[in-house]
Formats: structure tokens, C-alpha cells, sequence
């Protein structure tokens, strides 16, 4: 303990042993409380990270770039201590530089030079490695992969069930059997495939640029909802790759999806199994359409019991993907490149 700092003298005299003891008390207290309120001079941890983080984000994912000036994470999503920015000239500073899959070719040229000490880069995806090219020229570059893969350091999924206390279940009117709101309809693809054998069996109204129906923002769901089934096909099959498809497209718009992408387990790690339809769980498309036509609603009823616990959220706002990197930035691993990331993406 340090030296007690001399008592001034009173003007009448000596000070009293009560006064004596009392001051030495109090500058015993204050000692100790400096060292309860700052633990890390006592134990010579290092101190957490407590200042703002600087996220450049080197070229906006989509085209149409939203603001970003001012505290927008804590604004919008709650998200403390997290500033976004898009200046350049800012990369000195930055603590986390963002780069987009499909903002960087042509190619390196267009990366900084140099990487300031101590600053992490990441790679963002939300494509499919079939929709995904030229990676080999990334390796030895990110430090995170921020993707909506479960094992990326940053997940984004598209969606996620939330929990609610709402109890009750919302199922639209219903006026036809199956829909499918389909862009780019390639034959090549697994879907175009299972569609053309289904809609022998039954009929599948389409909407989308692919059959030149397409659909306003804010006509889609009410379309869809008027549908019982919902085919979410995604376009290529990977694992963690189930997009807007089925949480936007059917979930919330409140008819079921019938599923075609990675296995029936992975789907189970997002969603109840008793709420979707795999096209695997059939031994033909037949089968599948069988099912589907025959089904009384009592039985269909028993998909949305997920709706008396859970409700939808989706991640559609890049600014709110963004910001939750400030969120993870703790406990992200420091001081690793990621050697070989088309390795990584393709597995």
C-alpha cells in the first residue's frame, strides 16, 4: 500500500487517533476499490477490446448501395461499437476490411497493396460453389470466410426460425395445389429436371422471369400463399445452401415447402422435421404427387404446428450482416490465412 498522503493540520492543533485512523481507512478503501474496478493491473491480463470497430466495406455485395453513415448497427439492429464505411481512404484504420465474392474480379489488382498490421480480411459469399468462380486466385489472402455455411467463421444464413410466444397457427386461404417462382430455368439443372417429371403428375403454376410471369416485391408472397405446396428448389445442391427459397418464399408466406437441395438431415438442422416435404422421402415423383394431391387437411394442418413456437426472420438487409461481424469479432481466430479457399468451398 503507498504512503498515506500527510493529514493537513487543523487550525486548532494535533489532529485526533480517531481522525488519524479514520483517513487511513478511507485511503485504504480507495486503493483497493482502484484495483476491483481495473482487475487487469492486479493480474496483468491484457485488456478486453473495447473500442469502436471500423469495418470498410471495399465494395458494396449488391448493387444498390444503402447508408451507412452514422451509427447505423446500433441504429437499426442494436449492434454496440460498430462503425461501417465505405472510404478507401480509411484502410489504415480499418480493423476488418470486407471484400464481396462477386465485387472482386476482374482481379487482385484491384485489392490494396498492403494489409495493415493486426487487420482481418474477409471473403463473403452467399453464392453456391456451382455458382461460384474463380477462387484460385484467393489463396493466401483471407483471414475469415463469411458464407452461410455452418462452418464458416461468420455465418449468414438467409433466414432462421425465431422463437415466439404467439401459440397459434396462420394458415392463408388456399385456391391451388403447387407453385414455383422460378428466374433462370437452365435444363441442366436438378430442378429443371424434377419439374418436368412432376408436372406429369400434377399441375405446378409458375410464376418468375422463366416463364414471363414475373412477380413484384410485394407480390410474391401473397401469390405463393395462395398456393398449399411451395417447391424450394435451389438451384444447385450443397450442404447449408437452403436460401430465401424456403424461409421467404414458403415458410413465411404460410404454405409448405417441398424441398430439394442437401439431404433431409440438414434441413433438420434449421427447421422442425414435421414442417417441409423432401422430394427424397419418396421412392418416385409419382409417389411424391400422390402425396401431395391426397393429402386431407388435417393432415396438412399438422405442418404449421411450428408456427405456435417459432416465427421467421430473414437476413436480407446486407447492413445487418455486416454489423453482425462486430458481434463474433471476439472470438474469431487471430493470425490465420486460409491457404487454399476453393479447397475450402468445394468440400
Amino acid at each position: 500500500m503507498p504512503r498515506a498522503l500527510p493529514l493537513p493540520r487543523p487550525l486548532w492543533g494535533r489532529p485526533s487517533t480517531k481522525a488519524v485512523v479514520t483517513a487511513g481507512v478511507f485511503i485504504t478503501t480507495l486503493w483497493k476499490l482502484k484495483f476491483f474496478l481495473n482487475p487487469s493491473e492486479v493480474s496483468g491480463e491484457a485488456p478486453k477490446h473495447t473500442e469502436p470497430l471500423l469495418v470498410l466495406v471495399w465494395k458494396w455485395p449488391s448493387k444498390q448501395v444503402p447508408n451507412i453513415s452514422g451509427d447505423i448497427c446500433r441504429e437499426l439492429y442494436g449492434i454496440m461499437g460498430c462503425w461501417l464505411t465505405m472510404e478507401q481512404r480509411l484502410l489504415g484504420q480499418a480493423n476488418v476490411v470486407v471484400f464481396p465474392h462477386t465485387r472482386l474480379q476482374p482481379g487482385r489488382d484491384r485489392l490494396p497493396t498492403e494489409r495493415p498490421p493486426g487487420q482481418n480480411w474477409v471473403w463473403v459469399s452467399l453464392e453456391s460453389p456451382s455458382n461460384t468462380k474463380a477462387l484460385a486466385g484467393w489463396n493466401q489472402t483471407f483471414n475469415w470466410v463469411m458464407t452461410y455455411r455452418q462452418d464458416s467463421d461468420i455465418f449468414i444464413p438467409y433466414g432462421k426460425l425465431v422463437p415466439n410466444q404467439s401459440a397459434t397457427v396462420n394458415i392463408p386461404r388456399k385456391t391451388n395445389l403447387v407453385s414455383w417462382v422460378i428466374s433462370n430455368y437452365h435444363r441442366t439443372q436438378k430442378r429443371a429436371e424434377v419439374y418436368k417429371n412432376l408436372s406429369r403428375y400434377l399441375h405446378v403454376n409458375i410464376y418468375g422471369k422463366a416463364n414471363k410471369k414475373p412477380l413484384c416485391k410485394d407480390c410474391l408472397l401473397p401469390t405463393t400463399s395462395k398456393s398449399k405446396f411451395y417447391l424450394a428448389f435451389e438451384n444447385s445442391i450443397h450442404q447449408d445452401y437452403i436460401t430465401e427459397k424456403l424461409w421467404r418464399n414458403s415458410l413465411m408466406a404460410g404454405t409448405v415447402p417441398v424441398v430439394l437441395g442437401p439431404p433431409r438431415a440438414n434441413y433438420e438442422q434449421f427447421i422442425p422435421a414435421d414442417s417441409f416435404i423432401h422430394v427424397d422421402d419418396f421412392g418416385s415423383l409419382a409417389e411424391l404427387a400422390t402425396f401431395l394431391k391426397t393429402m386431407n387437411s388435417s393432415r396438412y394442418r399438422q405442418f404449421f404446428a411450428w408456427q405456435k413456437r417459432y416465427s421467421v426472420k430473414l437476413y436480407a438487409d446486407w447492413r445487418e450482416r455486416i454489423c453482425t461481424i462486430c458481434t463474433v469479432y471476439p472470438s474469431l481466430p487471430r493470425g490465420r490465412v486460409y491457404p487454399n479457399l476453393a479447397s475450402w468451398f468445394n468440400t
